[in-house]
């Protein structure tokens, strides 16, 4: 593989010890100088991937000043609240942000015809697995590197993550944002009178799909509102259902049966 080279190293051949070393240069740099030295290094083979919520709004916003070309991928679900599209087509038009959407797997239709009345409410991990981390993980096959817009105050298991984080299968994960508090968005979006998703004002704090998303109080944390009830407080993009590419593997954390599935993937 050819492609830039950082301080005399192709960025495919990063040893984890280097990239523990640069993630801990990178927690006093700023989110930034963090997307620019991700670009350079790693352009064309870097990918962004966005919720188009409030908290996604500075770091689109840093993008459309750094460079307008990065690949950036939001999952339409198709269970999107209709503000969340709305707003997605704005800043899209008005920054011109280079938006691809991702869908499922068209296989899982036949399925998800079959239990619809069960996806999501009765089965919130395989519904984010079809809709949201599948695609993904699709999308960045042929990737080295994928900027999120992650913080480490949001969830528990957010609060472990480092900035850049290798995976097995050589992806590089790099979370510019991860030492900001919301407070740091707030501040940032009022300074540069940045416009916020229209279902902030109703009390939507944090935006997903629609079934499983509700507003909350003031004093709730900010993802209070997803997946209440349920147990639940991540998709699947951030945690060890990502980096899990085998089906068969993951069965575990469903509770519908989707040896179906697993079939139709051993046939492709």
């Amino acid at each position: 593989m050819t492609g830039v080279f950082y301080n005399g190293y192709n960025p495919a051949m990063f040893t984890p010890f280097e990239i523990d070393r640069l993630s801990n240069e990178f927690e006093s740099k700023t989110p930034q100088e963090i997307i620019a030295w991700a670009i350079d290094t790693y352009w064309p083979q870097i990918a962004m991937s966005s919720s188009f919520q409030t908290q996604s709004v500075p770091l689109l916003h840093m993008v459309s000043q750094i460079n307008r070309n990065l690949l950036i991928y939001f999952i339409d679900t198709g269970y999107h609240f209709w503000e969340t599209a709305i707003f997605r087509e704005q800043l899209a038009s008005e920054w011109h942000l280079n938006v691809l959407d991702l869908y499922r797997d068209t296989r899982w239709d036949v399925y998800a015809r079959q239990n619809i009345r069960k996806l999501p409410l009765d089965d919130p991990n395989l519904c984010c697995y079809i809709h949201k981390v599948q695609p993904m993980q699709t999308a960045m096959k042929d990737m080295l590197a994928w900027i999120s817009g992650i913080r480490r105050d949001q969830t528990a298991t957010r609060a472990h993550a480092r900035i850049l984080e290798l995976q097995e299968d050589g992806l590089l994960k790099i979370n510019p944002l991860l030492n900001w508090t919301k407070a740091d968005v707030k501040r940032y979006m009022e300074e540069n009178n940045l416009p916020s998703h229209p279902l902030l004002e109703k009390g939507y704090r944090s935006v997903g799909c629609a079934p499983c998303t509700v507003a909350i109080g003031v004093n709730d944390d900010e993802r209070a509102g997803r997946w209440q009830g349920r147990g639940k407080t991540e998709c699947g993009l951030h945690t060890d259902m990502f980096k899990n590419k085998d089906l068969a593997k993951l069965k575990s954390d469903f509770h519908l049966d989707v040896s179906v599935m697993e079939r139709r993937q051993v046939d492709r």
